[in-house]
């Protein structure tokens, strides 16, 4: 991942890193508010060798001095050493327990001894700091004084440093448990997010999209919740910005397929409901506007809904012409002012698949190339069933739009493969459905625009709603192909 991916993670999950952060905060905060504060005592013991006070016995004395500072750090948590100071200050502990609370050190190259007690009582901690420094110097000399009655001891234990009371506690220490909880919380709080976004399947953005392929983006299209109640915004609401970024996507068709002699296009999708009907009838729209000569067929001969959302009769059509129950120039309707014609799918067969595959319907599919300037085929998803492959391989460009939240990436690659499996060109991709907000969001602004445009809407419910909305072109006599 780039670093604007890392960035966009960071915005799309700021809440969760943000949560996790004072999660951090408020767990280190409630161990320091619950944990028993503690107090350090520390106590120095000097340790010496008597001389006669010439160079040499005082450079020999000072090394003996520093040998034996180690031996004696290590005897200070010796029973020897505590089982005195238990006694002394009735502390009824074992000799053990009491010497998990005391450390003793030895500075590098130095005769001192530091011993530090940890305890909750601070005057208590300051008492054995110096009971020990009392007991060692005795045991010390009880044990380094050879036998004898005239027998000197080689080295002498002075208390160098009395312990005091202390008055601030040493743990917890707030603000650095605080700090660390901090710093763990938005450890967590980023490493969840990177986790969450490298685990995630569906297509969000188009960004997504041209990761997995590199057929061409054809437009993006935002999501409006009021889609299912005007579907053909073209013809609603011509200056809205859902209305000029289907007029976009029928700029940017112009340059597809440049080598091609035919004008015509397969739109379909990987699953159900992500904007595929709506969007071929609103492309077409466009494009007759524009003064093209349209034909929509509604190719989907299993859950047809051109025909409720153009407001047309629906009864007769596609699947009468190619049994021959009807005659082409009789189920074929104008719709509007323009030159746009619509073939509705007609009566739903057994076998759609074998009907988009057969002979009539190639000589159907030369017919509308001669006929007209564009023809758009609304066909359905293409992993449920094989019938949008086999008519794009017929037809010679697909256009496979893709709704954003909802597909998912090895949705996106199923469909693409299976559009390869049987030779048949892509021509573009459409993504619907793309949020408005967020990090993910896809509008005018980020060109300089002030809106954000397009259109995406659930495919689902075709009610009355539909129909009128789109009443005030209504569907004219049929008309002869020719």
């Amino acid at each position: 991942m780039e670093l604007r991916d890392y960035i966009g993670i960071l915005r799309k999950s700021w809440v969760l890193i943000v949560l996790l952060t004072l999660v951090g905060v408020g767990s280190a905060a409630t161990y320091s508010i619950v944990q028993t504060p503690t107090y350090s005592a520390t106590s120095k013991v000097f340790v010496s060798t008597p001389s006669t006070g010439t160079t040499s016995e005082l450079a020999q004395g000072n090394s003996f001095s520093v040998q034996r500072v180690k031996t004696y750090a290590d005897l200070v948590v010796t029973p020897i050493v505590l089982l005195p100071v238990i006694a002394k200050l009735e502390l009824g502990v074992p000799a053990g327990e009491l010497a998990e609370r005391i450390t003793a050190s030895a500075p590098l190259d130095t005769s001192i001894i530091d011993i530090t007690v940890i305890d909750i009582d601070p005057v208590r901690a300051a008492n054995i700091a110096n009971e020990t420094s009392a007991s060692l110097t005795s045991v010390v000399q009880e044990i380094e004084t050879p036998e004898g009655e005239d027998a000197v001891t080689p080295v002498k234990l002075t208390r160098a440093q009395e312990a005091t009371v202390p008055s601030v506690p040493v743990a917890p220490n707030v603000p650095l448990n605080i700090a660390l909880g901090l710093l763990v919380g938005l450890a967590l709080g980023v490493g969840l997010a990177v986790l969450r976004e490298t685990l995630e399947t569906r297509i969000r953005n188009e960004r997504d999209v041209e990761q997995i392929t590199e057929v061409p983006i054809l437009g993006g299209i935002v999501f409006d919740p009021k889609a299912q109640d005007r579907p053909l915004i073209v013809h609603v609401d011509p200056r809205s910005p859902r209305a000029e970024s289907f007029r976009t996507l029928r700029t940017n068709l112009q340059f597809l397929d440049l080598g091609r002699a035919d004008r015509s296009f397969v739109v379909t999708s990987s699953i159900e409901s992500e904007g595929k009907s709506t969007t071929g009838a609103n492309l077409a729209i466009a494009l007759a506007d524009s003064g093209a000569r349209v034909l929509l067929v509604d190719a989907d001969l299993r859950r047809p809904k051109i025909a409720d959302y153009m407001a047309i009769d629906g009864t007769v059509g596609l699947t009468d012409v190619l049994i021959g129950h009807a005659e082409l120039q009789d189920v074929l309707q104008q719709w509007g002012r323009g030159k746009l014609f619509v073939l509705p799918a007609g009566r739903i067969p057994p076998n759609p698949s074998e009907l988009l595959g057969s002979a009539k319907m190639s000589h159907l599919i030369a017919e509308f190339n001669r006929a007209f300037d564009v023809v758009i085929y609304d066909s359905p998803p293409l992993l449920p069933v094989t019938d949008a492959a086999v008519l794009a391989k017929n037809v010679g460009g697909a256009i496979v739009v893709v709704a954003a939240g909802r597909a998912h990436k090895n949705h996106l690659r199923a469909a693409i493969s299976a559009l390869d499996n049987v030779g048949a060109a892509i021509s573009g991709i459409v993504v619907t459905m793309l949020p408005t907000k967020g990090p993910d969001a896809y509008g005018y602004g980020r060109y300089g625009y002030g809106y954000g445009y397009g259109y995406g809407a659930d495919e689902e419910k075709p009610g009355a709603a539909k129909g009128a909305k789109a009443g005030t072109r209504r569907n004219q006599p049929a008309v002869k192909v020719n």
